[in-house]
């Protein structure tokens, strides 16, 4: 999830504001727990900077979950957020957040703001899920209202899908947010043919600071037939550019020849952000990733939507991907290696099914020894 923080604070007296995300290296504080049974709830703390920290507090209703409570610990002493500020620790809190039902994960692209004193959280791009029961994501999930399209909303004309936030005291107006992006082709060729092949849908989501001093929230899907793909590789690097009317996006691939597997080591991202943005050109990177991995002459391939973190402000979701990089056949796919979330969603059917044929094959043994017993006492004479 992003997480975006704007605080008011005094300054040598004067009013001022301090935006920042939760970063990527926000660590699970120690508090964190799972809860047990009824005596206590999952709890989830963030630490993150010098002294802050963010903590969700779960609860169960009957057939639901929530976050019954958020907690913000900020340092106003942290001068590299504060700037001439000593006055210490401060918590605020806001109660119940989020809602889902039991057994599905929460889901929520739009931007959600939670107003407290003199702070103002955004959260955009969430999925979480508590009192899970078998340590992973559910299948099914439960969107958010801002999510769902709205039956009074007008469909954008424009091929730019995007949704900027803007909160409200009044009646809210209706938007559409946008739908998983459609799937494309996307190609590169090098000296010795086909270096890069790829199918997958792409959305862009980037949270940002509003000249109001509030956060906004652009997500964008690719569109197919607009998008111009290029890039260039070699032995052991591979890139691919692809270009969506003012929006860019680079993936950077290379190889691991020791283990003969290719990997997603980079992604730039380059835009131009709606005008109500305080800086409307947006950018941002990070080469130290290790996604989208598979043995070289193979494809990876996941249904499942992969969320690949640039920064804390920027995040790329890919829908529905198969890709391979290296040694490829012409235009054709290899082997195929499948993303850990389609296999959990494969296992789950599987055990469902084996607990259930086990089931019956118990209750046929009970009923075979029944009607033995049932025919002992009529012997023969």
């Amino acid at each position: 999830m992003t997480v975006a923080f704007s605080v008011e604070y005094k300054s040598n007296g004067q009013k001022e504001f301090a935006h920042f995300f939760l970063p990527q290296n926000a660590t699970v504080g120690p508090q964190s727990s799972c809860g047990k049974g009824n005596t206590s709830h999952p709890l989830l703390v963030l630490d993150f900077g010098a002294g802050h920290s963010l903590s969700l507090n779960f609860s169960e209703h009957a057939d639901k979950y929530e976050v019954e409570e958020l907690v913000f610990h900020y340092n106003l002493s942290d001068a590299t957020l504060f700037h001439n500020s000593t006055a210490g620790v401060k918590r605020v809190s806001h109660k119940t957040i989020i809602q889902a039902y039991m057994g599905t994960k929460y889901r929520c692209i739009s931007s959600k703001q939670i107003n407290m004193k003199n702070v103002n959280v955004t959260f955009s791009n969430v999925t979480l899920e508590a009192y899970l029961t078998n340590g992973t994501f559910s299948i099914n999930k439960t969107e958010c209202a801002d999510d769902m399209v709205s039956t009074t909303a007008v469909v954008p004309t424009t091929p730019k899908q995007t949704t900027s936030q803007v909160p409200t005291t009044t009646s809210p107006v209706p938007t559409v947010s946008p739908s998983s992006p459609a799937v494309g082709k996307y190609n590169v060729t090098g000296p010795n043919g086909t270096c890069v092949l790829a199918y997958m849908g792409l959305q862009l989501n980037i949270t940002y600071p509003k000249k109001d001093e509030k956060m906004g929230l652009d997500v964008l899907n690719f569109i197919p037939h607009n998008t111009t793909s290029s890039g260039s590789c070699n032995n052991t690097s591979a890139i691919l550019n692809l270009t969506f009317e003012k929006t860019r996006v680079i993936f950077h691939f290379v190889l691991n020849a020791t283990a003969e597997k290719f990997f997603l080591q980079g992604v730039n991202v380059s835009t131009t952000l709606p005008s109500e943005a305080k800086d409307p050109r947006f950018e941002a990177s990070n080469n130290s990733m290790s996604e989208l991995r598979a043995t070289v002459g193979n494809s990876y391939k996941c249904s499942a939507e992969e969320n690949l973190q640039v920064t804390d402000k920027a995040l790329v979701n890919v829908f529905n991907v198969q890709i391979q990089v290296f040694k490829i056949d012409g235009d054709k796919f290899g082997a195929v290696e499948e993303c850990q979330l389609d296999e959990n969603n494969m296992l789950i059917p599987i055990i469902v099914g084996a607990a259930l044929a086990g089931l019956v094959l118990i209750v046929l043994i009970a009923y075979l020894i029944g009607r033995k017993r049932s025919h002992a006492g009529y012997q023969t004479i």
